[in-house]
């Protein structure tokens, strides 16, 4: 029997329709296992922009923290420094600062016009270096600026564990270190030492240096590992052939002034190694960033700084020979650095006043430069009161003694020295 028209046409679309829902099914059941495979693929996408989101702002936080700590990092090691010192420390301050810049007062402002010229044409060339990206960590984090008459540089620097001695406090090798440190900061704060230690333009383009010719430090108290030490420096003219520098070290939680130093200076031409006077034009480059009046860090009279170190004698009591120079010894100048001498000095001292007693002051007379190769003697022998060599007559709370410095080879004098020893304090 012959089904009805309509009746085909509706079996017709029940049968399309089931065969178009079982190809649905098929190609569901094909494309599930690749949209779950999607949601998955979008679930860890969302986890890792999740986590290098995080990422980028952790270090955003520490690029903040970077450009405060950079900004207010003084205010911070004078936080530190108060923590360590004695008394109840204050909460860290992270005010900001401003850049360092150099103001004068009214009363003074027309006798200074020229150096603050200078100052501002340096400070200029400085922020463009920032901005340049050269040296831009050195100016942000240095601890350091000058004064505000812009004549003097102050700095202050942390004690590290790897500069301190038995004593347990810094050595007197890490203090010359550190006032090396600040003249040689200060001389790069007014534009010198692009490539030598305090070098100006003139002295570059004539190969000249300057070399260490007196040392003078005295110590009052030393400073122990994680004390902060504020470090004060000025340079001025000495004489013809040379010029001076002076320091004050002072305890930078308590203002305590704990040592004082003073050096002296010469020119020598760096080719023939011989000694030069210094010309009008190094001496005016030099004088604008020097004190208009004599300004000393010793100025007692007969103060220890001004007395001359008689020659020790052999033979010398105690000795220490074949000293030689290692290669770490070297500075930019191409000999050995004046802080080494203070070691080799220190070597041929008598054990028994290494351990009951600790260094005050130490003199240092530079007659020769030494070369790396070079053989060394050092010498010592007690100083009496009368002032000749021998132990008769010394003192026995602050003994003093004599020191040389020799080649092996020939007995040439490289350096006379002198020291002054206390009794260790109680600890």
């Amino acid at each position: 029997m012959c089904k009805p028209q309509w009746q085909l046409e509706t079996l017709a679309i029940s049968l399309s329709s089931s065969a178009i829902y079982h190809k649905t099914s098929v190609i569901s059941t094909k494309i599930s296992p690749v949209r779950h495979k999607r949601k998955k693929q979008i679930k860890v996408s969302k986890e890792l922009k999740l986590r290098f989101s995080s990422l980028l702002s952790e270090e955003k936080r520490e690029a903040e923290m970077l450009k405060l700590s950079s900004c207010n990092v003084a205010d911070q090691i004078q936080a530190l420094a108060q923590c360590r010192f004695p008394g109840s420390p204050g909460p860290f301050s992270f005010c900001p600062r401003s850049p360092v810049s150099v103001s004068f007062s009214p009363a003074s402002r027309l006798n200074l016009t020229l150096v603050q010229a200078v100052l501002s044409a340096q400070q200029q060339a400085g922020t463009e270096l920032v901005e340049s990206g050269s040296g831009s960590f050195a100016q942000r984090l240095r601890l350091g600026s000058l004064t505000e008459d812009g004549l003097s540089y102050k700095e202050k620097f942390i004690v590290r564990c790897y500069e301190v001695g038995i004593n347990k406090t810094a050595t007197v090798e890490t203090i010359a270190n550190l006032l090396q440190e600040v003249g040689s900061n200060h001389a790069q704060s007014v534009g010198f030492s692009t490539d030598g230690f305090a070098t100006t333009k003139t002295m570059r383009e004539l190969h000249l240096i300057w070399v260490t010719a007196r040392m003078h430090i005295e110590i009052y108290k030393y400073p122990a590992w994680s004390d902060v030490i504020e470090i004060e420096t000025w340079c001025q003219s000495e004489g013809r052939i040379g010029t001076r520098r002076d320091w004050i070290l002072k305890d930078s939680a308590t203002g305590e002034v704990i040592g004082r130093a003073t050096g002296k200076w010469v020119m020598m031409n760096q080719d023939t190694r011989r000694l030069q006077k210094v010309s009008d034009d190094v001496r005016e480059e030099h004088l604008i960033f020097c004190p208009r009046k004599p300004k000393l860090a010793f100025p007692e009279a007969n103060n220890k700084s001004l007395k001359k170190i008689p020659k020790l004698e052999d033979p010398a009591l105690h000795s220490r020979l074949g000293l030689m120079p290692r290669r770490v010894d070297l500075d930019m100048n191409q000999h050995v650095n004046y802080v080494t001498y203070i070691g080799w000095v220190m070597e041929s001292m008598p054990q028994e006043i290494i351990d009951t007693h600790e260094l005050q002051t130490i003199t240092l007379d530079y007659r020769r430069e030494c070369q790396r190769g070079d053989v060394v003697d050092s010498l010592t022998s007690p100083e009496s009161i009368g002032g000749t060599n021998g132990s008769a007559g010394t003192r026995e709370d602050y003994p003093t003694f004599l020191h040389l410095l020799r080649f092996s080879s020939d007995g040439q004098e490289i350096n006379r020295g002198r020291t002054e020893w206390r009794k260790k304090p109680a600890r």
